[in-house]
């Protein structure tokens, strides 16, 4: 018996348990001779994914329409297989393996009917599904960050907060692969044993150093002679920060003239404070970066080719999960 496809739901924001809810779905749209219908394998959970339901985020999930009611769809990356495609498709076949090429297509939910030049094929036979899921969100943040804004070389050194987020240990190990250094700052655990604990996997990952936010945050000076003598002499031009507050400023002190600071989120939620001396006397930049955005501004071609960078990276056992 096969069952009715089902979605995870809302109609109006708030807290995703006091909103969402699992509908069933009467039947998917016809096929189109340009669409393709797939069943999600897996569908991960990011923050955003939270912050869309909150209405805190700039991005709008997907409708659909379910016994003439309007109802939002959960859910922006995943790994789903072709399991129909229509008369005018040529590049995609039965029993591929896809990602989204489109932002908010609503992947919570069991089958969709899709266009299929919103789809990316994995071109890969050796990924488990778990790293096909999360090919298209955070590796692909962390490869972008340290490609686009700094002319990085074998041998130089970056800096970065949040370092065991996803975003952060994809980092740690793209930079490994790149030959580049990482100076990873972390929150203090509740006991030492766990923060050591934290400390030996990112090493394990590739970290070459880190650091606690309360560290800097409360010794800023010796945790500056720190890292002058961990770059010994080499400039310090890249600091990617997904928290804010206090110890980004104290991240900002350390960068060498010219350099970026490209911050892609804001989990302290508390101002980002960068004194004026160092965008005057340090030019420093600083800039945003958001994956939706580059997925918008960008072609399908340069996706597909991000997307195989990704899975050449994890075939050749660089980055894991």
């Amino acid at each position: 018996m096969r069952l009715a496809p089902r979605a995870i739901t809302y109609t109006r924001n708030g807290q995703p348990a006091d909103v969402l809810k699992v509908k069933t779905l009467n039947a998917l749209p016809n096929l189109q001779s340009n669409d393709v219908k797939v069943k999600f394998l897996l569908s991960p959970l990011n923050p955003a994914d939270i912050n869309v339901i909150q209405g805190v985020y700039p991005a709008k999930a997907r409708t659909i329409t379910i016994d003439n009611e309007e109802y939002r769809l959960g859910g922006n990356e995943a790994l789903a297989q072709v399991t129909e495609i229509g008369e005018s498709v040529k590049d995609l076949s039965i029993n591929d393996w896809v990602v989204m090429g489109a932002s908010q297509s609503g992947t919570w939910r069991s089958s969709a009917v899709l266009p299929s030049k919103d789809l990316i094929k994995v071109e890969s036979n050796a990924l488990s599904k778990v790293h096909g899921a999360t090919l298209s969100i955070n590796p692909p943040t962390a490869l972008r960050m340290l490609e686009d804004f700094v002319n990085l070389k074998s041998g130089d050194y970056i800096i970065q907060n949040g370092s065991n987020s996803a975003v952060g240990t994809a980092v740690i190990q793209i930079a490994k692969a790149m030959n580049i250094h990482t100076i990873n700052l972390i929150r203090e655990r509740e006991t030492t044993e766990k923060t050591n604990q934290l400390v030996t996997e990112l090493k394990n990952l590739g970290a070459t150093h880190v650091l606690t936010n309360e560290e800097i945050s409360q010794n800023s000076k010796q945790a500056r002679e720190s890292i002058k003598s961990w770059t010994q002499g080499k400039e310090l031009k890249l600091a990617l920060n997904c928290v804010g507050g206090k110890e980004t400023t104290e991240i900002v002190k350390t960068l060498s003239e010219g350099a970026y600071l490209v911050t892609y989120g804001a989990m302290s939620k508390q101002p980002l404070t960068i004194p004026p001396g160092l965008h005057i006397f340090k030019n420093l930049q600083s800039v945003g970066f958001w994956m939706s955005r580059w997925y918008k501004d960008h072609t399908m071609d340069e996706k597909k080719t991000l997307i195989s960078e990704i899975v050449k990276l994890i075939e050749n056992g660089n980055v894991g999960i």
